[in-house]
């Protein structure tokens, strides 16, 4: 039996192929992950064939209709706005915050951490995936 790899939400997808977090996205996507897109920008549109939610929690919603649930959110925010993104991402009841290369938020990372969350800043998915550095939570 296969073992399904992880559900991954990624909070800022952009429908752009020249953006990072698209990228990023396709990449996981390519390498097994499913990727959840989280923009209300894009709301009610499918980027990577996978329908993008407004919402942490109303992609959270959606799968758990599914019996499915996020375990990564992984962050193309601004560090300024993380603390939300983090408190979200408590709620939803993922596994890992993580946040992108040059994305460094210490309050958002010790709610984060304080919840049982494993926390990841300032590094892209993308390269740990491709380098094997799994770092317990991919």
């Amino acid at each position: 039996m296969k073992i399904p790899k992880k559900i991954i939400a990624v909070v800022g997808l952009s429908n752009r192929e020249d953006r990072p977090s698209y990228q990023v996205a396709r990449f996981l996507q390519e390498y097994g992950y499913r990727i959840i897109g989280v923009n209300p920008a894009y709301a009610g549109q499918d980027i990577l064939e996978e329908h993008c939610y407004a919402s942490l929690t109303e992609a959270s919603d959606a799968l758990k209709a599914k019996h499915l649930h996020i375990d990564i959110v992984d962050c193309f925010r601004k560090a300024s706005e993380m603390p939300p993104v983090a408190e979200e991402a408590i709620r939803i009841g993922a596994t890992c915050l993580w946040m992108q290369i040059g994305i460094i938020n210490e309050r958002a990372a010790a709610t984060a951490r304080a919840a049982g969350l494993v926390v990841i800043m300032d590094l892209c998915t993308k390269v740990e995936v491709g380098a094997g550095r799994l770092h317990g939570v991919l």
